[in-house]
């Protein structure tokens, strides 16, 4: 391993449909992982599963003990000497429950490897095996959430949520955030227009989540986003280019009566497209969605864009990930209930994208191309990341300093509107816990002259506590004035006072020239002029 560079392996899987056939899927899936990783050679692995224990989790919840034990026994991973696993399990508890699962390996060559505890806000040593499932509320080296649920009002009751840990790596800290957002329930609605009303949820949970990131008691870390955020095709888009010239037809259901399908036929009648609710079938399927060019769909991926100022992604030069076919004999296969799209994804924030060391190479890609995976073929992302570069703050300013003109983390996030004041002269080098400041060092204290007021007068409305004395300089404007209060008054007759007595020859230079305690000298000399 570089002295400098530590080689990362994060993956994000969709793995429910592995456990619907776990005598045959567990074991595939967890060989085509372990030679994965054997042939990318990590020495930190990040694996973020979703719908761990299947769709029938009741059922198959059992099968999720064998499928770790299967990986940490695996000789691949005998080197891996420091294991962190948190597996939300509890399905009884409707209120908190994910069924996310975040694992954790960290190669024995990593000589500091630390997870922060999010209670006490301290990072404590990575030792051993730790398993946390079931019911992992009270587990404080993990943050999870599940989405408020009108977030999702297409569905009764979701999982969708997140969960998210800290790490420092040989001195380098990052945030790694497991992600599950809702998918499209019908195709009819997901191409009535773009974005659609799954997509705007989508967005606005992913928004929940940045800003909770960014607005919480904890410091800002570089972040890698991984899970299974559903991003699909600007459907509406895709079937337009792809019907192009074509006739439609509608279908309706004998039943009911009501819409069933809609049909894209040529002029002589060869069906091409079938668009259901469940239903997304081409002539030539296969071929056009396992190698779709930028020129084509590829630009019809778009639901990232809205995160662009803020999330970032190394080129996706890969299939689709879902929907693939569930069996073995068609493990390249697409389903035709959905539009295929890139749903699983690695994302990474500015910064984090500032550790890595791009000149070491980067692979993003699937895993399991030739291999049945379930629905969701599993991504991954192999990178090196820099040591000992601590916290990478996640813009240049820092407290108390004026904001850049384009400081995009706060002008998103922030929760009130800032009004960017230059205070680069107070600007601090780091982003460490300020100490508690005195008010007193911020406002004048208050003593009881600040409370007493001149007597109201109809002069004085403007300015009811005692101002200083001012010099006043003769304009043209001034003889215009018809009344002046009195304290302008009083100010006016000392200084005129003053300027006389310093004329005056009659008056000796000894006598006291103290207009607010007048001797008698001082009077007879005034009287006397």
């Amino acid at each position: 391993m570089d002295s400098t560079n530590i080689p990362v392996l994060l993956v994000t899987a969709n793995v429910g449909s592995i456990f619907e056939d776990p005598n045959e899927m567990l074991k595939v899936w967890t060989e085509e992982f372990l030679s994965t990783v054997s042939k990318l050679d990590p020495k930190f692995i990040g694996l973020h599963c979703q719908e761990v224990g299947g769709k029938n989790y009741e059922l198959s919840m059992k099968h999720v003990e064998h499928f770790v034990k299967l990986l940490m026994s695996s000789n691949e991973l005998r080197l891996f000497n420091r294991v962190m696993v948190f597996l939300d399990e509890d399905y009884r508890s409707a209120e908190n429950f994910t069924a996310l699962g975040n694992l954790y390996f960290v190669h024995e060559s990593v000589e500091n490897a630390s997870i922060w505890n999010f209670e006490d806000s301290i990072f404590v040593p990575v030792q051993g095996t730790e398993i946390h499932s079931g019911n992992i509320e009270t587990v404080v080296t993990k943050e999870k959430a599940k989405f408020p649920q009108d977030f999702f009002p297409e569905c009764k009751w979701s999982r969708k949520g997140f969960m998210r840990t800290r790490w420092s790596l040989n001195g380098t800290i990052i945030d790694l955030v497991n992600i599950h957002l809702f998918h499209d329930a019908s195709n009819f609605i997901a191409m009535e227009s773009y974005p659609s009303v799954y997509c705007k949820n989508r967005r606005r949970a992913l928004q929940h989540t940045l800003q909770r990131f960014h607005n919480d008691q904890y410091d800002n870390a570089p972040f890698f986003l991984f899970g299974d955020f559903n991003f699909r095709m600007d459907t509406d888009g895709v079937v337009k280019k792809l019907t192009d010239g074509l006739k439609t037809t509608r279908i309706q259901n004998n039943k009911n009566n009501e819409f069933a399908k809609l049909q894209f036929t040529t002029e002589d009648n060869k069906l091409i497209l079938t668009v259901g609710k469940k239903e997304f079938n081409h002539s030539d399927h296969q071929t056009v969605f396992m190698n779709p060019t930028s020129e084509s769909l590829k630009s019809f991926d778009k639901e990232l864009e809205a995160f662009e100022d803020t999330l970032t992604e190394y080129p996706v030069n890969f299939p689709p990930s879902y929907p693939f076919e569930e069996n073995i004999a068609r493990a390249t296969t697409y389903m035709q209930t959905r539009c295929p799209a890139w749903c699983d994804r690695v994302l990474l924030s500015k910064n984090a994208k500032q550790l890595v060391v791009e000149s070491a190479g980067v692979d993003y890609g699937l895993m399991g191309v030739e291999m049945c995976m379930g629905d969701h073929k599993p991504v991954y992302l192999k990178l090196q990341l820099k040591e000992k570069a601590g916290t990478n703050v996640c813009c240049e300013h820092a407290p108390f300093a004026c904001l850049p003109d384009k400081c995009q983390c706060c002008q998103i996030y922030a929760s009130i509107k800032i009004s960017v004041v230059d205070m680069s002269d107070y600007s601090k080098t780091s982003f460490q816990k300020l100490p508690h400041i005195n008010s007193q060092l911020l406002h004048e204290p208050v003593t009881r002259d600040m409370l007493s007021h001149e007597p109201y007068t109809p002069e004085s409305v403007d300015s009811h506590s005692q101002s200083p004395v001012r010099t006043f300089v003769d304009s043209p404007a001034d003889d215009t004035k018809t009344s002046v209060s009195p304290l302008q008054l009083k100010t006016r007759l000392e200084s005129i006072i003053r300027m006389e007595l310093s004329r005056s020859p009659k008056c000796s230079a000894s006598e006291s020239l103290d207009v607010d305690k007048p001797s008698r000298s001082n009077v007879n000399c005034c009287a006397i002029m």
